[in-house]
């Protein structure tokens, strides 16, 4: 048994704590909590510092426990949730999600689904590329018969899940992905308009640039059998195009992944090409490859000097080495579900470090996110993250070596020595935002009353603290308030409410498409892997609107882009206070 030392309690808000004992917290058999908070961070960080045995710092194991403890129980770091779960437990499997290869055989197909299911077992989430698949109705030269296609299979994969929850608590998370140019591309575009199916899947369509341009000029292009290598035939991208485009205006898929500007990026590419993402779309990953994450609260990194806040620079310059040497050690505290996993995980060594608090911040410097004083506060603090993190990297090669496939990678070519292929990622941080009482990665805030809806059946009702205290500052009365502003994501509409700081609280459905992209692009400027980031729109936003988004984010080297109508879905993990979907 793990003995705890005496540390400060981490400060948690009632709805962190809610989190923590429904999905967290250690229980025994028969469902009992056996752990406080305080001994959940000191699990985590024991485990986590104990990988320095394997390099010549032994004795840094404890005091750097302490440090990696304080790291969290301030709130100001966290790793994603399998590592806060299962760190110091009997499963110990710690990483996010994983890419499985599904190539054009029963064998390998069903062998992904198995894997799939122990996978989720464990925690994780899985993403697929299913382009290798012959198309529906191509030959199966061994049976004499023809192919169902890559829909078919998939739909045997969302089966699994439905089946297999995490910990007994939740179902899994997919990433489902189709290249634009194969046979079966409209039936995949179209499987999301039938709200039933393939509900434990997001979907992406793999762009490729010929695509885009052929768009751009109003062009056909040739749809690939993947079997032969050979055009099946020729189809409008406009055609093509629009069909993408309604469907995501529809229902909010699918998403798009630019591969092309993902594998120009992709740091081991003699070790293959990347054809899919994690389920969020944050992480290109090779096949049978990991991610380890974990997110800074920007919120929590402000000083204020006589009465003017700004960025503490200084704090985020200790924090970041701390958090990648934490990053780099959950690798090798993973137990990884199978060898293959841990094979090419450990051959690039890829983390993710990000941000979440990101409109909290702004809220506290008094910018309001859809200005360009915003984007330039996302340049210079993400700019600053990444130099910092690949500057820790850099030490952690000269302590420990670099990642094993660094011969022949672009970082070789670059002269670069960096412990981890990738370093700087920006991921969702639905739950983990919960536990630190923050915004939600770099999103703008939804609403400024929200529920937000967790393991299917759990709401969580929150007012926004820092409007409550201005409105309060204000004398504003906060309890009629409440109602109004939770009736609808926006408060533009309030005029009662001061002009000042309705311009400060703006809303995910005040912000203009383009906007939200360029805020996406300038964070995918410093992150080696991708961005995760919604394009909210409101529930009168046209197709059109979708399309630019789509333009604008491959014209300004995004990776993918995910767009969501408000009220477009029957469910939403996020809804104003007093309605289900607004």
């Amino acid at each position: 048994m793990r003995t705890t030392p005496r540390l400060p309690p981490p400060r948690l808000s009632p709805n962190a704590l809610t989190v923590l004992r429904q999905r967290y917290l250690a229980k025994n058999e028969r469902g009992t909590i056996m752990e406080s908070p305080t001994e959940l961070f000191w699990r985590v960080a024991d485990d986590i510092a104990s990988a320095e045995h394997h390099y010549p710092t032994v004795g840094r194991r404890q005091g750097m426990a302490r440090r990696f403890y304080e790291l969290m129980a301030s709130l100001v770091f966290l790793p994603n949730s399998p590592t806060l779960m299962n760190a110091g437990r009997s499963l110990q499997q710690l990483s996010a999600c994983f890419v499985l290869p599904v190539e054009d055989s029963l064998d390998s197909i069903f062998d992904a689904v198995k894997n799939q299911a122990l996978i989720h077992q464990s925690g994780g989430g899985t993403g697929f590329s299913f382009s290798h698949l012959r198309p529906q109705a191509d030959r199966v030269a061994t049976t004499s018969g023809v192919a169902s296609g890559p829909v078919s299979f998939m739909r045997i994969f969302n089966m699994s899940t439905d089946v297999i929850k995490q910990g007994g608590t939740r179902r899994g998370a997919n990433m489902g992905i189709l290249r634009v140019d194969h046979p079966d591309i409209l039936d995949f575009i179209a499987l999301k308009r039938q709200p039933d199916e393939m509900t434990n899947f997001n979907l992406s369509v793999g762009i490729t640039d010929r695509f885009m341009h052929a768009v751009k000029h109003n062009r056909s292009y040739a749809l690939i059998n993947p079997r032969t290598g050979k055009s099946t035939a020729r189809l409008p991208a406009t055609q093509v195009f629009d069909r993408l485009v309604d469907a995501a205006w529809h229902c909010g898929e699918p998403g798009v992944v630019f591969l092309d500007t993902i594998n120009r990026a992709n740091p081991t590419p003699r070790l293959g090409t990347i054809d899919a993402t994690n389920p969020c779309g944050e992480q290109p990953l090779l096949p049978y490859e990991s991610c380890t994450l974990g997110s800074i609260n920007v919120a929590r990194c402000l000083t204020e000097q006589d009465g003017v806040r700004a960025i503490d620079y200084d704090r985020l310059a200790a924090i970041i080495p701390l958090a990648v040497r934490f990053l780099d050690n959950v690798l090798d505290r993973t137990r990884f579900p199978f060898p293959n996993i841990e094979t090419q995980t450990k051959l690039t060594r890829k983390i993710g470090l990000g941000i979440m608090g990101f409109a909290d911040l702004l809220i506290q410097l008094g910018i309001p996110y859809d200005t360009d004083e915003a984007l330039q506060i996302a340049d210079r603090l993400m700019a600053f993250i990444r130099s910092h993190a690949h500057r820790a990297s850099h030490r952690l090669a000269q302590e420990r070596g670099v990642f094993p496939a660094y011969k022949g990678s672009r970082l070789q070519a670059n002269g670069l020595r960096r412990r981890n292929a990738t370093v700087t990622t920006i991921a969702p941080t639905g739950t983990i935002s919960i536990l630190a009482d923050c915004s939600a990665g770099i999103e703008p805030l939804y609403g400024i009353s929200v529920v937000r809806t967790i393991m299917e059946d759990i709401r969580l009702e929150s007012l926004h603290p820092e409007f409550a205290a201005q409105a309060r500052a204000k004398g504003l009365p906060l309890n009629d308030l409440r109602r109004e502003i939770g009736l609808r994501e926006s408060i533009q509409h309030l005029t009662h409410i001061p002009h000042d700081l309705r311009r400060l609280f703006v809303t995910a459905h005040d912000i203009a498409p383009a906007h939200h992209v360029r805020m996406q692009a300038v964070f995918q400027r410093h992150s080696d892997s991708g961005v995760s980031k919604t394009i909210n729109l409101p529930q009168n936003a046209t197709p059109k609107d979708v399309a630019s988004a789509f333009f604008l984010a491959h014209e300004l080297g995004c990776k993918g882009l995910t767009v969501y109508r408000s009220g477009s879905r029957e469910h939403q993990v996020l809804a104003c206070s007093h309605v289900q979907s607004c």
